[in-house]
């Protein structure tokens, strides 16, 4: 670039600005707007290092830049200057970048002829104080971004005002202002210091009370945290004595249930047999009162069998038994069941329709659940319908069965549809007078649809009726239902504990299809050692057997850590309501003798499934006896007693 010679009669002097196309260090190849060249000075000695500060403070008011800024560009251009010093061909030239697109700039670009650093102090300083910092071997530029843009013609004229100012200034004048300058900036710096001491106080003062507020929170927290740990404890002993109490509550449920149905048969079959056509004849009277007998027999044996069941599926002991139904037969049988039921006025529909594929389910207990829910229906409609409707509906996991039961009775209020599900509670009110009832009905049916993988709604407003919605799937998870063995023995040897040779021998062709070896242990004094030479993959055990019997065995082999994986299934003959269950705990289900078969054992050994491949038992035994595996007789209905795991 060309520019005037160095003293105060520069272009912009004379009324003119040259417009120079120049590039920045980093910009050379950037077609971007085109710079004006402000000034330019030739560096030759110290002198001319004074001409450089003056001409930068010129042109820095010229455009605006403020009092700090100006400082510390002009001091920087300075330094620079001086570290240059003695470089061949030294200048500097002050120009003006527009904005391409961001704000102005004021550039100050040093070249020079020989290959020469600038001070790395000078550009440390450059780079942390101004805003473009860009040298090369022959080049340096120090840029500072320019308050708002300004047209060339004002640019033009400030420049000229303030480079002609310059003129009329002698190195003396120039001294003294720049001593006010630097006057002003070290008193700026000092009212900066203040400022930040002051701050700095203020600053220590909160966090004074920011660490007392720290410690008294802590404290507060901590004294909190010991409330919580107390309260926690608290709860805990709470909870685990509604557990107990719970517990309690089933086990009286089912003793008192179990106490009861056998009295209440006998009263049952004793009124049948009065009434009986072959028996001696009665008074008009005399059979009204033992039908009378008879009826309520029945009565009172439905509501001990619902007692039975509700402790059963609480305690977990109640299994589906899933088998292909016939949904019409069901209708069928509930028609005639509640036929006489419906009061005058009450029309019973129960709709005759097939359903629209294979239905999977446990039959007697989807029997209890729609006569439950009719039944309450019949029992609070005094006019009107009550109506049982079945559909089919196709959802993502597969076919499910819609049964909708609706009647035009009493409704219930909106305020305790929830509590309706609550063992035991009846909607109060004057509709309640002169109708039986436990509070049973509907949490018993909600339990069983749950345990058929399904659920139970209800809705209902005052004097509209009440809508009842059962869902069940109609294939139905395989839990519960009979598997398949599949082709050869599962397991590579079974250990049978039983002092009974005669059902050792009768037990023999079910395992002889379950495992590859039996060994058969009929004194019950060698057991543990057999079961330690042999490590079976399985242990079967009789519990009514000579000291040590079947309780004592399953304590000695928990007590060895190297048995805790096999697992060791119970076989007894005896009520299983009388067991004592809390010494079955090792045991990873119990099972009745009779109805045992290879399907039976290896569905509570955990070695076979439903609808997959089988898989060996060997290492998968928990025996930790929690009640999640349970073996199920299939020759039983879901009402009669079921092996159950331990729970």
């Amino acid at each position: 670039m060309s520019g005037p010679p160095a003293d105060d009669r520069h272009v912009p002097g004379h009324g003119r600005v040259e417009h120079v196309p120049g590039r920045t260090a980093d910009d050379r190849h950037d077609p971007g707007p085109v710079d004006l060249v402000l000034a330019r000075v030739e560096l030759a000695g110290h002198p001319d290092l004074f001409r450089l500060r003056r001409h930068g403070q010129a042109l820095c008011r010229a455009l605006g830049l403020a009092e700090p800024e100006r400082v510390r560009l002009v001091t920087l251009i300075s330094e620079a200057g001086s570290s240059l010093l003695g470089a061949a061909g030294l200048s500097a030239e002050f120009a003006f970048r527009p904005s391409a697109p961001g704000p102005d700039r004021l550039e100050v670009r040093f070249g020079w002829a020989e290959e020469r650093e600038p001070s790395a102090e000078i550009m440390a300083a450059s780079r942390r104080l101004l805003d473009l910092c860009a040298h090369d071997r022959h080049r340096l530029v120090l840029g500072q971004n320019l308050p708002g843009p300004r047209s060339a013609e004002d640019l033009s004229a400030r420049v000229q005002e303030e480079l002609a100012a310059l003129r009329g200034t002698d190195m003396s004048e120039e001294l003294r202002n720049q001593n006010r300058e630097l006057l002003a900036a070290l008193e700026e710096a000092r009212a900066q210091r203040e400022e930040l001491r002051r701050l700095n106080e203020e600053l220590e003062e909160t966090n004074t009370g920011v660490m007392a507020l720290y410690k008294e929170l802590s404290n507060e927290l901590e004294e909190t945290n010991r409330g919580v740990v107390a309260l926690y404890a608290d709860l805990e002993d709470r909870s685990r004595q509604l557990r107990l109490a719970s517990a309690a509550k089933t086990r009286f449920w089912a003793n008192v249930s179990h106490e009861l149905r056998s009295p209440v048969n006998a009263v049952i079959a004793l009124a049948q047999l009065l009434l009986a056509a072959d028996a001696d004849p009665l008074t008009g009277e005399q059979h009204r009162q033992v039908s009378l007998i008879a009826s309520s027999g029945n009565t009172l044996l439905a509501l001990v069998e619902e007692l039975l069941d509700t402790a059963k599926a609480e305690s977990g002991r109640l299994e589906p038994q899933l088998v292909e139904t016939d949904l019409r037969t069901v209708l069928y049988q509930l028609r005639g069941t509640l036929s006489t039921a419906a009061g005058e006025g009450v029309e019973l529909d129960i709709e005759d329709v097939p359903f629209p594929g294979r239905f999977t389910t446990d039959e007697v207990m989807l029997t209890r659940i729609l006569r439950n829910v009719l039944s309450n229906g019949l029992k609070f409609t005094a006019a009107g319908s009550v109506r049982l409707t079945i559909r089919g509906e196709e959802r993502t996991d597969g076919l499910w069965a819609v049964f909708t039961v609706t009647d035009t009775g009493v409704g219930i209020p909106e305020d305790q549809l929830d509590r309706v599900f609550e063992e035991f509670y009846q909607v109060r009110g004057t509709h309640q007078r002169g109708r039986s009832g436990t509070g049973l009905g509907l949490p018993y049916a909600r339990r069983l649809s749950e345990l058929l993988g399904g659920r139970l709604t209800l809705t209902s407003r005052v004097g509209s009726g009440t809508r009842v919605v059962i869902e069940l799937p109609a294939d139905p998870p395989a839990q519960g239902r009979p598997g398949t063995l599949g082709e050869g023995p599962l397991l590579r040897s079974v250990v049978i504990i039983d002092d009974d040779p005669d059902f050792v021998r009768t037990l023999g062709p079910v395992l002889d299809k379950l495992a590859e070896h039996t060994t058969e242990v009929t004194d019950s004094s060698q057991a543990l050692r057999m079961i330690r030479t042999t490590m079976p993959d399985a242990v079967l055990v009789d519990l009514a057997m000579p000291a040590p019997d079947g309780y004592q065995v399953l304590q000695q082999i928990a007590a060895v850590p190297a048995l805790s994986q096999v697992p060791v299934l119970v076989l007894t003959s005896t009520d299983q309501d009388t067991l004592d269950r809390s010494r079955l705990t090792r045991a990873r289900a119990v099972l009745s003798k009779t109805h045992l078969t290879p399907e039976r054992l290896a569905a509570a050994l955990d070695v076979v499934r439903p609808d997959r491949e089988p898989r060996p038992s060997t290492g998968t035994g928990t025996g930790t006896g929690t009640g999640s595996d349970t073996g199920t007789d299939t020759g039983s209905d879901s009402g009669a007693e079921t092996d159950t795991g331990i729970a």
